[in-house]
Parts: structure tokens; C-alpha cells; sequence
């Protein structure tokens, strides 16, 4: 398995985007992103800080996609 990357979370949130996740609403820094076949994720965005790799790994679970598959939408 690969490392994860160190991104940020509106890092990730553009990459998901690609796949057609959609930010549906904020609350306070959490941007919850719904995708239209019903999975869905929060992603933290906190100016200057990167999303610590267990988070990352459990909004890739959220997503269902892989490690790889992210690597290639960044």
C-alpha cells in the first residue's frame, strides 16, 4: 500500500469534486460533501493545516475509493 498524501482540506474537497462529490452545506469548518448515488463524507477545512492521515484514510472509506484513485484526482 502507498503512503497517503499530506493535503489540505480544500485539497480535498477539489478532488472529490472531480468525481462528483458536492459541498451541500457548512457547518462552522466541517463541509459535509454528498455524492448523487448517496455516499457521503465531512471534510474539516482549517486554514494552514493538513488532514492527519487517519482522517483522510476514514473519508476514503466514507468515499469509497482507494488510495490510489485519490493520488490520481490530486
Amino acid at each position: 500500500m502507498s503512503q497517503l498524501p499530506s493535503v489540505t482540506g480544500r485539497e480535498v474537497i477539489a478532488a472529490l469534486s472531480k468525481i462528483g462529490f458536492n459541498v451541500v452545506r457548512v457547518r462552522g469548518s466541517h463541509h459535509i460533501l454528498i455524492h448523487s448515488d448517496g455516499r457521503r463524507t465531512v471534510v474539516p477545512v482549517h486554514s494552514g493545516e493538513t488532514i492527519g492521515r487517519g482522517l483522510l484514510a476514514q473519508i476514503l472509506r466514507d468515499c469509497q475509493i482507494n488510495r490510489d484513485e485519490f493520488r490520481s484526482l490530486l
